[in-house]
């Protein structure tokens, strides 16, 4: 498979670091994907030796979203609005790797809120899995309580979607 390289601005959405990957790069990378797509990717020429593992999401009209989180952009000294060398290519070995647990503290606050829950059970595997991989990564305990109960009255309809839900 071929590595895809362009340019790009970095842009944010909502709390979101991303490079908005065009349909026909998207063609490029993987004809006709329209779930979560799992590349490989380089951020000015970094990480070396090997590549990130990152998926890729779908905005729905062919275009995806690629979501540089805090390691890729310290690791590749950008910024948001920064122009960025992106080196992406099909991760044909990706399988989905093992779900990380979820945190106690999100499992309490949705055992208190059925309508949490309900909303919580309808998301998507891939939606969850990143929900958990950016709460896991939190660096305080104050962080993680705080960003549980947003996204929990997120889920239960008692604040307007946030970056994690979107409309």
């Amino acid at each position: 498979m071929a590595v895809l390289r362009f340019t790009a601005r970095m842009e944010i959405r909502g709390i979101n670091p991303f490079v908005l990957v065009s349909a026909a790069h998207a063609t490029r990378i993987k004809a006709g994907w329209r779930k979560p797509l799992p590349v490989l990717v380089r951020v000015n020429g970094h990480p070396k030796p090997a590549p990130w593992r990152i998926n890729m999401m779908p905005a729905g009209d062919g275009t995806f979203y690629l979501y540089l989180h805090g390691d890729v952009r310290r690791a590749a000294g950008t910024a948001v609005g920064d122009r960025v060398r992106v080196e992406v290519e099909f991760d044909a070995a990706y399988r989905g790797g093992p779900l990380t647990p979820v945190p106690r503290e999100l499992r309490a606050a949705l055992k208190g809120d059925a309508a949490a829950t309900r909303a919580w059970e309808a998301l998507r595997p891939s939606r969850k899995k990143e929900v958990v991989r950016y709460l896991v990564a939190l660096k305080s305990p104050e962080a993680l309580k705080r960003n549980v109960m947003k996204f929990v009255d997120q889920l239960g309809g008692r604040a307007k979607k946030g970056p994690i839900l979107r409309a």
